[in-house]
């Protein structure tokens, strides 16, 4: 939907009208006319989004200004209507705000300046609902985003779960005669790999609930009349290490660094996502590195425009290749697509960023390793030492 478009439509069965109508307000407005509604309709077809507002007649043959009106309501919802009659009958100024919706209605003959306001009023109530329009479209498309990429980052752990648990199933036997009760029996699965299994599951499911109840509270924030709300990097860095479904040995390749803490303006789900993203990317390339290592620092800064807070995720992995480094958070592009890998992960999450006022920087050498940056420049509140 467009959000500058200037157009005013201007539709009378008389010549002389609409003569009159160009000439008088063409030099601040950009006009266009019709004879008849059906004209209207057809011009409104054809190039519909270059008109901001429609001025209509009343009476006209054929079909009246009250039909066209409706008509468009119905069709051309974006356009802001007014209604243009000789006939200020009480029955057709009620249909007119009530059928047609309109924002003024201007009796003949028209007078300049009152109609000239009219059309200012008509320009500026379009440009304001096409940016609230316009606002909901990006809304609900980074509505859909963030669900699908939510979608995305629980199928994976929530497969797993089924998997253990359908590996467990598949080896269970029933019991044998003279088994004392209560006895279970699993073929070719001792009681160290049965315990893995379940393990695996129980930190896959709690990953998975984290994130769920995450974004609960964020739902919960957002009602109308709930107090504004901040996250703590410190916060978000401790559910982080605590509930990131973490296989085998790979926690102990984590070491957080709490140097200076933070405050950010609420989206607690979508930066908790953004961190679970990047620990999971760091984990996956490190798991061929001989001694792997990540370092997730969270620190913050005095700067010359106000505070400057970072989290960054450094690793000692095999680094990304130059080629693949210059297109990361600009287009789906990824290193692990032979294993499911989308790129959609660190576009996502440069998005969420840029809407919490930030963004990422990576730096990258291979054979080496990779540091990946969150920068917080907007609505940064350091949080002071001791500070609960």
């Amino acid at each position: 939907m467009r959000t500058d478009a200037q157009a005013i439509l201007f539709v009378d069965d008389e010549a002389v009208s609409r003569q009159w109508f160009s000439r008088c307000f063409g030099d601040e407005f950009e006009i266009a006319t019709a004879a008849s509604a059906e004209d209207a309709l057809t011009m409104l077809s054809d190039r519909g989004e270059s008109f901001a507002a429609l001025i209509t007649d009343y009476r006209m043959p054929e079909q009246d200004g009250m039909k066209l009106l409706k008509a468009v309501r119905r069709e051309h919802r974006h356009l802001v209507r007014l209604l243009v009659t000789a006939y200020a009958e009480k029955d057709v100024a009620i249909a007119a705000v009530n059928q047609g919706q309109v924002l003024r209605i201007l009796e003949k003959p028209l007078e300049d300046e009152p109609t000239r306001e009219a059309l200012r009023e008509a320009l500026s109530l379009y440009r304001h609902q096409a940016m609230e329009r316009a606002l909901n479209e990006g809304r609900a498309a980074a509505l859909r985003e963030t669900l699908g990429f939510l979608a995305h980052e629980l199928n994976t752990p929530l497969a797993t779960v089924r998997g253990s648990v359908a590996a467990v199933l598949e080896r269970h036997r029933p019991p044998e005669p003279g088994d004392p009760p209560g006895t279970v029996r699993f073929e070719g699965l001792g009681p160290k790999e049965l315990l893995a299994a379940l393990q695996r599951a129980e930190r896959r499911a709690q990953y998975c609930q984290s994130l769920v109840a995450t974004f609960v509270q964020s739902a919960r924030d957002a009602y109308p009349g709930a107090a504004p709300q901040t996250v703590s990097a410190s916060s978000l860095l401790a559910v982080l290490v605590d509930e990131y479904p973490f296989e085998d040995r790979e926690r102990r390749w984590v070491d957080a660094e709490l140097r200076h803490d933070f405050r950010l303006p609420g989206r607690r789900d979508l930066l908790y996502l953004v961190l679970c993203t990047l620990t999971k990317n760091a984990i996956l390339a490190l798991r061929d590195t001989t001694e792997p290592r990540l370092r997730v620092e969270v620190d913050c800064v005095a700067g010359p425009a106000g505070p400057r807070a970072f989290i960054r995720f450094i690793d000692n992995g095999p680094g990304i290749p130059p080629e693949v480094l210059a297109r990361l958070t600009r287009e789906p592009v990824t290193t692990r697509a032979a294993t499911g890998g989308n790129g959609m992960g660190l576009m996502f999450c440069q998005r969420v960023m840029q809407a919490a006022g930030g963004q990422i920087r990576i730096d990258s050498t291979q054979g080496e390793g990779t540091t990946v940056e969150l920068l917080f420049e907007r609505g940064v509140q350091p949080v002071a030492a001791g500070e609960a």
